[in-house]
């Protein structure tokens, strides 16, 4: 929970690890809690814990949790040495410090900002440096104050989208409201939070899903009315704006989009940050795994929707069939941990189909980014559990859950 395991099978996954170890316990999974009974069939009565923290993706440390809970399970360490080793776990810092976090944070949206949203060369730097102090203000100032903490994403979106909206009333048309604006909040779009509840959801995890699910469709709306606000403050001081963003064909490069062969370059270098991004160790050959994985989603994505036209739902299924089958095919025949594998290329369909319903801000209305979202994520959903189904067909079942998707 801790580190961020997907939720709807951590369930499975005690009661499995309670089977291996003979003990008799039962468990319930709520938002942030884990309710355990421990049964003693001498007496006759059972002992309660309630177990609570708050949790953060973290892929290096989530591996390394799984490695040795299947260590366990399969009777390769002993219970109190794989305890030990968990403790030892928890106790430890991030793996990069908060200022390395930044950087990548920037070049994050430095590369997204081109690749998704139409930025130009000078739009990158804007949305690169709002992006920066997004990250600065999350792991500095708003973990430590929890008043900030509960305005943080609109005060963020606001300031974000008030410059980008100011840069683009520039007379001479250098700067894209809708690319900047987009891609300086990609680092609190809650991707993988919506796509845990509805994978809750169509695990038949009520609770958890539903509670989760109405969480972030109001977390995407306040997103989308602070950037709504944002503007519109802007709009009181110069009510001149002219809508879109107008790229003419004899304007110098850096005013341009980018050509597409520069996808090539930018989405493998993008794919490795953004799972640095998300604490996995550099030296690791699950980073290498995880960025084939994410370049392949990307380009049956990119295929899809050369050939469907404004169904951002089906093109994000076929690209996360084409995650979950490669996920899942590395687990059952190298032994690694399909979940972590696969969340890098997921989270890279969360922006990219959200550009396919013309950036986060085209709308112009935070209920319709929230119904965009909601659809990337549902087709996300579908093509998870179809290739999971497909590999899972094939092959003999796991004792100790499935882990992934």
């Amino acid at each position: 929970m801790t580190f961020g395991a997907p939720s709807h099978r951590i369930e499975s996954q005690l009661v499995a690890a309670a089977r291996i170890l003979e003990v008799d316990a039962s468990f319930i999974h709520l938002p942030s809690v884990i309710i355990c009974s421990f049964g003693d069939s001498d007496t006759s009565t059972s002992e309660t814990h309630f177990i609570k923290c708050s949790s953060g993706l973290s892929l290096g440390s989530l591996h390394r949790v799984h490695t040795i809970y299947r260590a366990v399970v399969h009777d390769e360490i002993s219970a109190r040495k794989g305890t030990e080793q968990l403790e030892s776990l928890l106790a430890e810092r991030p793996i990069y410090p908060v200022w390395m976090r930044c950087c990548l944070s920037f070049w994050l949206s430095v590369l997204i900002c081109p690749l998704a949203f139409g930025g130009s060369f000078v739009d990158m730097w804007i949305s690169g440096i709002g992006a920066t102090c997004l990250t600065f203000l999350q792991l500095r100032v708003a973990s430590r104050s929890a008043m900030y903490a509960n305005v943080f994403e609109i005060t963020v979106a606001m300031l974000m989208s008030f410059t980008a909206r100011g840069l683009s009333s520039i007379r001479s048309d250098i700067f894209c409201y809708t690319a900047i604006s987009s891609a300086g909040i990609i680092g609190i779009l809650p991707g993988y939070l919506i796509l845990s509840s509805s994978l809750e959801l169509a695990s038949k995890n009520i609770i958890c899903g539903s509670v989760k699910m109405v969480y972030a469709l109001i977390y995407t709306l306040f997103l989308g009315f602070g950037l709504q606000i944002g503007s519109d403050l802007y709009l009181l001081f110069d009510s001149n704006v002219i809508d879109g963003c107008f790229r003419q064909g004899d304007w110098p490069w850096y005013l341009r989009p980018f050509p597409s062969w520069t996808e090539y370059i930018i989405v493998p270098i993008f794919s490795i940050l953004s799972s640095l991004a998300n604490l996995q160790p550099a030296k690791s050959k699950e980073l290498v795994v995880m960025v084939v994985i994410s370049c392949a989603s990307y380009a049956s994505n990119k295929v899809a929707n050369h050939y469907i036209f404004n169904r951002s739902d089906i093109v994000s299924a076929i690209g996360a069939f084409t995650v979950g089958l490669l996920g899942n095919m590395y687990s059952r025949k190298m032994g690694g941990t399909a979940f972590t594998s696969m969340v890098t290329g997921v989270l890279f369909l969360v922006p990219s189909g959200l550009s396919q319903s013309g950036g986060i801000t085209a709308h112009g209305s935070g209920v319709d980014i929230g119904g965009a979202m909601i659809s990337v994520t549902i087709g996300i959903t579908v093509g998870l559990f179809m290739s999971q189904a497909l590999v899972y067909m094939f092959g003999s079942r796991k004792n100790a859950a499935v882990f992934s998707f």
